[in-house]
């Protein structure tokens, strides 16, 4: 935003600049040499600006691609988890908990979260352990993260997914 607000500043420069070159021309009798340095100002305004507005489009493209790259990022690693809550058979409230757990909330927040019990959802918590033969919450992110990992986000066909891994 301050990239746009400099860029409509020197715009403006420069349309003061044009005109006051363009009214010094119009009575004809200023000498040159205080031409000169007005017509180079605004040339050198107007370059800044092109190369401002250069600057700002590539900035504009390297954030879309990085928002794009996000998601896809994102749903692979979406993919990836219900792929493997498929594979140890977890129950609904099972993933739901595995899903929360690797977000990386704690215990007391998944149980308000899901309006249960502590003791609940360290029973599923246990359940998930056990049934993706991990022994806590930091194997079980290194799990998916290695995975994740070791898959490009983006196969050669152009579509992100566990198709891709498999």
């Amino acid at each position: 935003m301050s990239l746009v607000a400099l860029i409509l500043f020197q715009a403006l420069c420069s349309a003061f600049f044009v005109f006051d070159v363009i009214e010094d021309l119009s009575r004809g009798e200023v000498p040159l040499m205080h031409m000169l340095p007005e017509v180079g100002a605004t040339i050198g305004l107007f370059v800044g600006i092109l190369f401002e507005v250069r600057s700002l489009m590539v900035l504009l493209r390297r954030q879309a691609h990085m928002e794009k790259s996000l998601g896809v990022a994102a749903g692979a690693l979406a993919e990836l988890m219900e792929d493997y809550f498929r594979q140890w058979a977890l129950t609904p409230s099972e993933a739901d908990v595995a899903a929360f757990t690797i977000k990386g909330y704690s215990i007391a927040e998944i149980a308000t979260l899901r309006g249960s019990a502590e003791g609940t959802v360290k029973t599923h918590l246990n359940a998930i352990y056990r049934k993706a033969g991990v022994q806590g919450r930091g194997q079980l992110v290194s799990l998916l993260i290695e995975d994740l990992l070791n898959a490009p986000l983006v196969p050669k066909d152009g579509m992100a997914g566990a198709e891709a891994r498999t």
